[in-house]
């Protein structure tokens, strides 16, 4: 069999799934999963905001997994069809998103802020931390010497290995003090749910059916690589979110927006930077103008938001984004999980030279093989290209497989809407 025969015949598999059970069968085994999920970090990981997100999460996963088997016996006697159909599973996937990763993430920051510890993960302090910096000094980073006269087990956390633009989020915290909105992770899931909607409410105006946007939602915010980080940490999801904005706007041939949303995204993490180069190569095939217009927000909403500390410390700044992440600051990243890349570079000579050569060869050959022709292929782009830096990068994280979960996931509701070709006018039904 080939090997890209095997994707054509997981989607079918999925399709007809979805197409047997409207859904719901997808749905039983989702929320399923993840009860055993949440259940099993709850019980046996390391890490306290892990192990309190799977403890308060496991029972919103089991409640929706009960509904769920009812809505599918329910569907097989026929009886309400608008509580078995999609009407019913919308309101079950808000009611899961809710419960394991609003309710986790309102407790957190609820018992955060009373004083209690281990009720988040060290990159919430470390935003909050540069939103008060950027207030004092005009730029969110400390400059090596600053770091070096810290206390050791502080100089990690000294560390801002984010764009400017993160420091935002610690805004909150620096001019309201310590109360339980103020936490950054709060920021985080406000912003991201206005991002998600914008993003289902664009693809549904144009017809998408409402199925897959469930599933893609599901995706972003129920399965535990969503719902964990935001509960736990959170820094991901805007950055996730601003990109399948992007590609949702793509999608419209609305670059101009689409390279505003994806320039936001690169403003606030660099691994933002490669949906900028796969979304520019996509205008590029739609005429100067569609580049030109991707360009000015993909890469000068970054540039922009970078001149300010440039300014203020050139050498701060190239020390947190540049140095730190490549291995080179006063500590090591503690990203480290034994995935392929983090091997390479431990184990091999030359391995850093190694997986640096992999992973540009698989991102070339992704352009090359599968160019961004369209959104849906954008984002397939996107999605095993980020799972080959996931796994190739020698410094990663379990939870950076967060980055190709959302994108394959929304593969399916991009790939339904096709825009009219141009000067045809397109037809959309109005419900």
């Amino acid at each position: 069999m080939r090997v890209a025969a095997v994707p054509r015949a997981v989607r079918g598999c999925r399709d007809r799934l979805d197409r047997s059970t409207g859904g719901l069968a997808a749905d039983a085994a989702l929320y399923g999963c993840s009860t055993l999920f949440a259940v099993g970090i709850g019980v046996v990981s390391a890490l306290p905001p892990h192990r309190i997100w799977g403890l308060t999460a496991a029972p919103g996963y089991l409640i929706a997994t009960v509904v769920v088997l009812a809505q599918l016996a329910a569907r097989r006697r026929g009886r309400a069809p608008r509580l078995t159909g999609q009407p019913g599973r919308a309101g079950l996937t808000l009611f899961a998103v809710a419960a394991t990763t609003g309710l986790p993430l309102l407790w957190q920051s609820s018992r955060r802020a009373a004083g209690l510890p281990g009720h988040a993960q060290e990159e919430v302090r470390v935003v909050e931390h540069a939103g008060q910096r950027l207030l004092e000094t005009g730029t969110p980073y400390l400059s090596r010497a600053e770091i070096a006269a810290l206390p050791v087990a502080d100089q990690l956390s000294g560390y801002m290995p984010y764009q400017p633009g993160m420091a935002l989020f610690g805004l909150p915290r620096a001019l309201a003090g310590t109360v339980w909105w103020s936490d950054a992770r709060v920021a985080f899931a406000v912003v991201t749910a206005v991002l998600l909607a914008s993003a289902v409410l664009l693809l549904r105006r144009a017809g998408t059916p409402t199925g897959p946007l469930i599933r893609a939602v599901q995706a972003v915010a129920v399965l535990p690589a969503g719902a964990l980080a935001l509960a736990t940490g959170g820094d991901d999801l805007p950055v996730v979110a601003l990109c399948l904005l992007a590609l949702a706007l793509t999608a419209h041939r609305r670059h101009g927006a689409a390279g505003l949303a994806v320039g936001l995204a690169a403003a606030l993490k660099l691994i933002a930077w490669p949906v900028v180069l796969v979304l520019a190569i996509h205008a590029a095939t739609q005429g100067r103008r569609a580049l030109t217009r991707l360009a000015a927000g993909g890469l000068g909403l970054p540039i922009m938001v970078l001149l300010p500390a440039q300014f203020v410390d050139a050498a701060a700044l190239a020390e947190n984004v540049l140095r730190f992440p490549l291995g080179h600051g006063l500590v090591r990243s503690p990203a480290a999980s034994p995935l392929p890349g983090h091997l390479i570079a431990t184990y091999l000579p030359g391995g850093r030279i190694i997986g640096a050569l992999l992973l540009l060869a698989a991102g070339a050959g992704w352009l090359v093989r599968r160019p961004a022709t369209d959104a849906a292929r954008a984002a397939l782009v996107c999605g095993y290209g980020l799972l080959a830096a996931s796994l190739l990068m020698p410094a990663t994280r379990f939870g950076y497989l967060l980055y190709p979960i959302a994108f394959l996931m929304w593969v399916p509701v991009l790939r339904r809407h096709r825009p009219a070709a141009a000067g045809v006018p397109q037809v959309v039904l109005v419900r």
